[in-house]
């Protein structure tokens, strides 16, 4: 067994996880029963394979491709390639210099290569995926051997609706021993990534009127709102989201923003209000089914029991209102 291998097992003596990498290395170890020094072959997608899942990535993929050349540009001169993938790590689009063709090809940083950390174990797209939030995993912070002479940084990609869509990632297979660079690549990817939500949201609310939330410049995702003509939210980023407490459903509820006077609109009490009238009715159209709400709102039946009790709604009362057939 190699020095990488017994430093990954040794994790599993750790009583808690001293950071992201080591919590990945526990997941790979208890969750998906992967070997560090175990040999297999790489899945890589066919042709029509990466041609169905570049179709499904769909609008993100689209606007993404003006970033992903100024991003290039900005790293090719440190040895960097860049990388898309959707959101179960498939490398949907690259950007690669000519001399490193073939050593990219080797390394697997292609399209149709697959950087799931349930298969690859801890890497920079398949644990940034997992994690959620920007990641760089450098050298030997790879689970599996054969890996440790990539660097990887990468940022999670959200969609129009606040959905994880993917990840963008600079990797490189001769990276800067001392990580110097690395600050410099983790800002680089971070502000690609933020452009690249912001170009979609933009695209998919090109007839909204677009409001950007006061922001702190190092976040994942950039918050934004999309109004219609009489200022009610019809889309929201990830951030917005985040921020405001709102979802698919709140969304639902036609809330406003706030007038110039600060009277009314997207307060929290004017959220649960909302949410809790399309609830009720939802509930009540279906005789308090609470799966058939559920369905209906576009929300998961654990997210509707969720803010059933929240905000405090009682299926029967809901039931016994409903409208007679």
């Amino acid at each position: 067994m190699t020095h990488h291998a017994d430093r990954v097992l040794a994790v599993l003596d750790d009583a808690a996880d001293r950071d992201a990498v080591a919590g990945s290395w526990r997941r790979c170890l208890t969750r998906h029963n992967l070997d560090p020094e175990r040999e297999c072959s790489p899945i890589v997608l066919c042709n029509a394979e990466l041609r169905e899942v570049r179709a499904r990535t769909g609008r993100i993929l689209r606007v993404a491709d003006p970033e992903l050349d100024r991003l290039h540009g900005l790293v090719a001169a440190l040895g960097y390639s860049v990388l898309m993938t959707d959101a179960q790590g498939v490398v949907i689009a690259r950007r690669v210099a000519d001399s490193d063709e073939s050593a990219c090809r080797h390394w697997r940083l292609w399209t149709g290569a697959v950087w799931d950390e349930a298969i690859e174990g801890t890497n920079g797209v398949g644990t940034c995926l997992a994690e959620q939030r920007p990641i760089t995993v450098h050298c030997d912070q790879h689970f599996r051997t054969r890996y440790t002479r990539l660097t990887c940084t990468v940022s999670p990609l959200f969609d129009a609706m606040g959905r994880l869509a993917g990840a963008l990632d600079i990797s490189a297979y001769r990276p800067d021993s001392t990580g110097r660079i690395l600050p410099l690549a983790q800002a680089v990817t971070r502000g690609a990534a933020r452009r690249i939500e912001e170009h979609c949201f933009r695209d998919a609310y090109a007839n909204a009127v677009i409001v950007s939330l006061s922001e702190a410049e190092e976040g994942v995702s950039v918050p934004l709102l999309a109004l219609d003509a009489e200022r009610r939210i019809v889309g929201a980023t990830r951030a917005a989201r985040e921020r405001l407490a709102i979802d698919d459903s709140a969304l639902a509820a036609g809330v406003g923003m706030p007038d110039p006077s600060g009277n009314g609109g997207a307060t929290p009490e004017a959220f649960a209000k909302a949410m809790r009238t399309v609830l009720a009715d939802a509930l009540s159209l279906t005789q308090g089914n609470v799966a058939a709400a559920a369905r209906s709102l576009g929300i998961s039946r654990a997210t509707m029991h969720r803010k059933i009790r929240s905000l405090g709604l009682d299926t029967r009362q809901a039931q016994a209102s409903s409208p007679l057939p």
